[in-house]
C-alpha cells in the first residue's frame, strides 16, 4: 500500500490559572526551550512559538498511545493524560483572548484552527470530537488524491489570511501528495501596542555587538520608565509591559558579552513576577522572517523516535485512526514558521507548525535609574504574565 500523508499545523495560545492550564504552561516552556536548544546556532537569528510547536504537537498527543505516547510525552513535558492535555489548551484559548480584551480595540490575538481531511477517510470520531470541542478545529474535507498541490496552496492561503498575510508558504512545495490524509492547521496573529509608546524621536544609531564580536551601528529606541528588572541566573531580566498589562515583552541580556547560555524554564517563571524598577532602556528595533524550519530532526534528537515511526513498525497513533500492521500513520516532519516585528510603537508577529504524518505500510523601592543597554546579543520572549507562558521566544544576535 502506498504511503499517505498526514500533516498537522498549530497555533500559539498560552496559560491560565487551574493546574490543568499550569501543567500545559509548563509544558509550552520547557518542551519549547528544549526544541528551541537543539535547532539553537551559536552565530543566527531565531524565533519559534513554544506554544504553537508545542500546540501541534499536543493535537498528535490526542491520537498516540503505548511507547509513541510515553516518549512524546518524556521529551515535551506533556501529561500522561493526553485528554488532561487537551483541556489544559482549550482552557488556555480562553484565558489568552480574556486577557487580549483588556488591551483594547488596538489589540488583537486571532487563534485559528481548522482539519484539512480527505474525503472519505475513517478517522476516530472520539479523535474529531476532541479536536472539535477542544481545539476548535472543525473537520473540512479535500480532495487531496486529485490534486495535492492544488490543496496544499489552498491551506497556505487559508494560514496566510489568519495571519495577515504575515505567514505564507508554510507547507513546502511537495510537501503533500495524492494519498495525505489530513491536514490539521492552526494559526496565530498577535498585535499589541506597548503600554507607553517609545518617543520616535529619541530612537538613534548605536552600537550593538554582532555576534558578540563585531560593532555595527543600528537603529536603538530609548526610554526610562518603570519595568520590570532583575538579576536572575547570570541575565538582566527586563519586561516591557504591552498594552493591557497580562503581556510583556522579555529582554533576557547575558551578564557577559558573547555568553549566550539558554536560560533554564525556571528563569521564565521568575521573570512573570519581575520587580518594578525605574530603568533606562536601550533597545534595537527589530524585523524577523526566517524561513520554515524543519523539527523533525531536532525532535527526535529529543528522544521521539517511535512517533516517527523508528524502528519500523513503531508508531503508534491508533487513537487517531485504526492502526493495522500494515497500515498505520507514522510523523514524517514538523515544519514551522514565524514573523516578529518590534518599533516605537509595539509588536507584531504570527507563528504557525505544521506536523506531517505519513500512512506507512509496515516555557518597589525608588531608586535611581538602572541602565540596561541591549547592545550586544540577548534573548527575547512574549510571555503571558498571569502563567509564565511565552507565545514566542527568540535569540537576536543581528537586529539589522
Amino acid at each position: 500500500m502506498k504511503p499517505s500523508l498526514l500533516a498537522l499545523l498549530p497555533i500559539l495560545m498560552i496559560a491560565a490559572t487551574s493546574s490543568a492550564d499550569d501543567t500545559a504552561a509548563q509544558a509550552i516552556n520547557e518542551g519549547g526551550l528544549r526544541i528551541f536548544r537543539a535547532v539553537e546556532k551559536q552565530d543566527r537569528n531565531i524565533c519559534l512559538s513554544p506554544y504553537s510547536i508545542q500546540a501541534a504537537l499536543a493535537m498528535t498527543y490526542a491520537g498516540a498511545q503505548g511507547t509513541t505516547m510515553s516518549q512524546m510525552a518524556e521529551a515535551l513535558g506533556f501529561p500522561k493524560n493526553p485528554a488532561a492535555l487537551a483541556d489544559g489548551f482549550q482552557k488556555l484559548d480562553t484565558a489568552l483572548l480574556a486577557s487580549v480584551e483588556r488591551g483594547g480595540k488596538d489589540t488583537s490575538l486571532h487563534i485559528a484552527n481548522r482539519l484539512f481531511g480527505a474525503a472519505g477517510f475513517l478517522f476516530r470520531p472520539a479523535f474529531l470530537e476532541m479536536l472539535k470541542l477542544q481545539f476548535s478545529a472543525p473537520l473540512e474535507e479535500m480532495e487531496f488524491k486529485k490534486n495535492p498541490s492544488a490543496a496544499g496552496g489552498l491551506i497556505n492561503q487559508w494560514v496566510e489570511k489568519q495571519t495577515e498575510k504575515r505567514i505564507r508558504d508554510l507547507i513546502p512545495a511537495n510537501a503533500l501528495t495524492r494519498d495525505t490524509t489530513l491536514v490539521l492547521v492552526n494559526a496565530l496573529y498577535l498585535k499589541m501596542p506597548w503600554a507607553e509608546e517609545f518617543f520616535a524621536g529619541a530612537t538613534k544609531d548605536l552600537p550593538f555587538l554582532v555576534s558578540g564580536r563585531d560593532k555595527v551601528s543600528v537603529p536603538t529606541m530609548a526610554r526610562t520608565d518603570k519595568f520590570g528588572y532583575a538579576d536572575l541566573m547570570g541575565f538582566q531580566a527586563v519586561g516591557v509591559p504591552l498594552r493591557g498589562g497580562q503581556f510583556q515583552f522579555l529582554i533576557l541580556l547575558p551578564d557577559k558579552p558573547g555568553a549566550m547560555v539558554l536560560p533554564p524554564a525556571a528563569l521564565l517563571e521568575k521573570c512573570a513576577a519581575l520587580p518594578r524598577r525605574d530603568v533606562s532602556l536601550f533597545l534595537p528595533k527589530f524585523k524577523l522572517e526566517p524561513p520554515t524550519i524543519a523539527l523533525g530532526d531536532a525532535l527526535k534528537s529529543l528522544g521521539i523516535k517511535a512517533a516517527f515511526d523508528i524502528p519500523q513498525g513503531s508508531a503508534n497513533f491508533d487513537g487517531m485512526a485504526p492502526r493495522r500492521p500494515d497500515d498505520y500513520l507514522y510523523l514524517s516532519d514538523v515544519f514551522h514558521k514565524t514573523f516578529f516585528a518590534l518599533d516605537e510603537k509595539g509588536v507584531e508577529a504570527a507563528a504557525a507548525t505544521a506536523v506531517v504524518m505519513m500512512r506507512a505500510t509496515a516555557m518597589p523601592v525608588h531608586e535611581d535609574p538602572i541602565e540596561v543597554r541591549v547592545d550586544r546579543p540577548f534573548y527575547f520572549a512574549i510571555q503571558h504574565i498571569p502563567t509564565s507562558a511565552c507565545l514566542f521566544f527568540g535569540k537576536i544576535t543581528d537586529p539589522r
